[in-house]
């Protein structure tokens, strides 16, 4: 248990509360590991656009309107909690709103396409909305000098979480399979399977962690819709207080791209360039979230140690030339050692890019900043699927190209990153937090 030290955590915060936190992170990596990049990604392009040219697009397209979505109103959601203390309660409905639309997922059926769409574009919505507010919740638990390994626990506990949806769905599909059961069939009981834990396992989440922030007697007497955009309006014109959050953010929008890439279209190449089977695929995604588990708990670790640009920078590293493995891959051998190298990257990337996030937000305004840093990985989400559709598209299909060409976001946050420096951005961060007390 001395990796999970009570020393990490800030006074007053009991390891029960980490372990409430952490359930989120288990409860909606299923979506993304099966809605997002095992199962339904695949249907949708194979099965519901019945591999129709724009197919590809059209998945990239649907994410991009509930990414641009969460772009435009999470700033102004995160304001409003941090005003009003209401993480928690917003949380909840997020959650409830992503189950039931992700369960709905099932009356999706080969050629309702715009069916489809619409629910991806409702559950993913409220999946990001989710994922910004529980992130909001790490400076409250963790020390400053310990951001790096609380974030790790909770990326890494989340795999699991993916693995365990996953796992279930595919001693299904096997099942299926062998018993001649269509995908058009099996697909749907998946979607209601992957919501059920969603849902069951966000439980733990609100039963064990506690709402620490209190609400703005301001908030309260002005509305807190109005205040939130005040307070909001005040941050952007302060803007160059926060220069190294910035740098960040831009940092973000591209290395995210990258990885949003990765998440939202790795079943579709599998299948579609190497020849994978959709239960291949599915074992595929299941190591590749074993191997991401490992990589964010590991490198949460390492990045309190050599410090968090460095570790951020390594993965990125590492992901230019994941792409540039999996680009030139031609047998499913090769894509392997592709994928577990993605995996490593991806949850040791994403995990640090959180952490480093939480170091530069003022105490007062966790879920406005992280509203922010999601207006950048939202934005990142829009720019680098649909990047990569368009290419696909307008190459005839060729998915090598499409995937080689993310190297260019990669290297781009590698450079930006340069920029930030990690010292003066926590400076500004409590500065800030000193003068609204």
């Amino acid at each position: 248990m001395a990796l999970f030290s009570k020393d990490a955590l800030n006074p007053g915060v009991r390891k029960r509360e980490v372990f409430g936190w952490a359930m989120y992170d288990f409860a909606n990596s299923g979506y993304t590991t099966v809605v997002i990049t095992a199962v339904f990604a695949a249907y949708f392009v194979g099965g519901i656009a019945q591999k129709a040219e724009w197919a590809t697009f059209a998945w990239t397209a649907a994410l991009s309107v509930s990414y641009a979505i969460v772009m435009l109103t999470m700033p102004s959601i995160g304001a409003y909690a941090d005003l009003r203390a209401a993480k928690k309660r917003l949380l909840a409905w997020f959650t409830a709103g992503c189950v039931l639309s992700t369960a709905a997922l099932a009356f999706a059926r080969p050629g309702s396409v715009a069916l489809a769409m619409l629910l991806v574009i409702v559950s993913n919505t409220f999946y990001s909305y989710g994922e910004s507010l529980t992130a909001a919740f790490l400076p409250e638990l963790a020390k400053p000098e310990a951001m790096g390994k609380v974030s790790g626990w909770g990326w890494g506990f989340g795999y699991f979480g993916g693995m365990l949806a996953l796992g279930i769905c595919l001693a299904y599909v096997i099942w299926a399979q062998a018993h001649g059961i269509p995908a058009e069939r099996f697909v749907p009981v998946t979607m209601v399977v992957t919501a059920a834990i969603y849902g069951l396992a966000a439980l733990a989440t609100f039963w064990l962690m506690d709402e620490r922030a209190r609400p703005n007697p301001d908030a309260l007497r002005e509305g807190g819709m109005r205040a939130s955009l005040r307070q909001l309006r005040g941050t952007f014109a302060q803007a160059r207080r926060y220069t190294d959050f910035m740098w960040l953010m831009g940092c973000a929008v591209f290395y995210q791209g990258g990885v949003a890439v990765a998440i939202s279209l790795a079943a579709i190449y599998a299948e579609t360039v190497i020849g994978f089977q959709q239960q291949e695929t599915m074992v595929l995604i299941f190591v590749l979230n074993l191997a991401a588990a490992g990589g964010a708990f590991a490198w949460g670790y390492l990045q309190d140690r050599v410090g968090h640009k460095l570790a951020l920078g390594s993965t990125l590293v590492g992901w230019v030339a994941t792409c540039v493995i999996a680009a030139v891959s031609t047998s499913k051998g090769q894509f392997w050692w592709a994928a577990a190298l993605a995996g490593l990257c991806m949850g040791s990337s994403q995990s640090a890019g959180r952490a480093m996030a939480g170091l530069f937000a003022p105490p007062r305004q966790l879920a406005e900043f992280y509203g922010l840093w999601t207006f950048a990985i939202r934005l990142a989400s829009i720019v680098g699927p649909l990047t990569f559709g368009a290419i696909a598209w307008a190459s005839g299909g060729n998915l090598r190209a499409a995937l080689m060409s993310t190297t260019v976001l990669f290297a781009a946050g590698l450079v930006l990153l340069v920029k930030v420096n990690v010292q003066r951005g926590r400076d500004a961060a409590l500065q800030a937090g000193t003068a609204s007390a």
